[in-house]
């Protein structure tokens, strides 16, 4: 926070490149990631949005190369969340610090599967669950979604050659894992041409001053997801205020960049085929909440006949 208080105005565009440059290098080298996140969501709350703003394009600038490393899934990676007093106290508002910190812990490993007898088989089981939903979808080769709710007419063309995707999957380096810890979400990448029509965010989003003027690919969409309200998160009735558990509640969108491995054969293209097939690229990937009891999703094919998805939230 002294940094923006009192730093040269000209550091706010500087990011220490030499830092992620070495972390591009180590997943180059085979590095796996785990990423833990357990950070204060009103950290910054009080400093000036442009500054912040600048500084997050910044380092997602120098970021980049590494961060097309993970889209492009080839490391085994994931991440994972840690109870701090901060992030507690913004959950647990109400409850002496001790008490919010251990409610927030209970919460995590219920969201996480954590609290059950064998927390491997049922994430063993849970995946498989995620990979016969994302196969079905796969099957029907929707050509786009219709998402319809309070606030909300929205219809999301997807990409060209599109693949669904839910639970874990194979890296380039041959490891099988699960990108995030909790998850719920099948998803998959949308056109980034062909998105009409308005959407109401269903949940808080919290993204540190920053989003669509870091660039031009901040305002097209690079992923749509698909959660049902039945969700252990969704049930649990809490507002984590951490979009790793949040967009794990609900029906949800992303703005930025778009996951190549959503597309057939996409981790072998080049930038301009991934774009002429509708990926979107961008320095961002920020995802927000669309989804709750009250939304309904229908498929759509190619002949523009649709067919319903979701109704109040739920698999039909």
């Amino acid at each position: 926070m002294l940094r923006f208080r009192y730093g040269p105005d000209a550091t706010f565009d500087a990011a220490p490149s030499w830092l992620y440059e070495g972390i591009a290098q180590a997943y180059r080298s085979g590095a796996a990631r785990l990423a833990i996140t357990g950070s204060d969501p009103s950290l910054l709350a009080k400093e000036d949005p442009e500054k912040v703003s600048r500084v997050n394009r910044a380092t997602s600038q120098a970021y980049r190369p590494a961060l097309e490393l993970i889209t492009r899934h080839q490391i085994n990676w994931t991440i994972v969340a840690c109870a701090t007093s901060a992030w507690a106290a913004a959950v647990f508002p109400n409850l002496p610090e001790d008490e919010a910190l251990a409610r927030l812990w209970d919460a995590i490993f219920a969201a996480s599967r954590a609290d059950q007898l064998n927390p491997v088989a049922a994430w063993k089981e849970h995946d498989a669950n995620l990979h016969v939903r994302a196969n079905r979808l796969n099957e029907k080769r929707y050509s786009a979604l219709h998402f319809r709710g309070p606030g909300t007419d929205l219809r999301v063309g997807l990409a060209d050659d599109h693949l669904w995707l839910g639970g874990g999957t194979t890296a380039g380096s041959g490891r099988y894992c699960i990108p995030n810890i909790p998850t719920e979400e099948v998803f998959t990448t949308p056109h980034k041409d062909r998105v009409e029509g308005q959407v109401t965010s269903t949940k808080p989003l919290s993204y540190q001053g920053t989003m669509i003027e870091t660039d031009e690919g901040a305002r097209r969409l690079g992923e749509v997801s698909l959660v049902p309200h039945s969700s252990p998160i969704a049930s649990s009735g809490l507002l984590f205020m951490n979009t790793l558990f949040d967009e794990n509640a609900a029906c949800h969108i992303a703005l930025g960049q778009a996951y190549s491995t959503c597309l057939k054969n996409g981790d072998s293209l080049a930038q301009e085929q991934l774009a002429s097939r509708g990926a979107n690229n961008s320095l961002i990937h920020v995802d927000w909440m669309i989804g709750s009891n009250r939304v309904d999703v229908d498929g759509i094919n190619a002949l523009g006949n649709s067919e319903p998805l979701m109704r109040a939230g739920e698999w039909v």
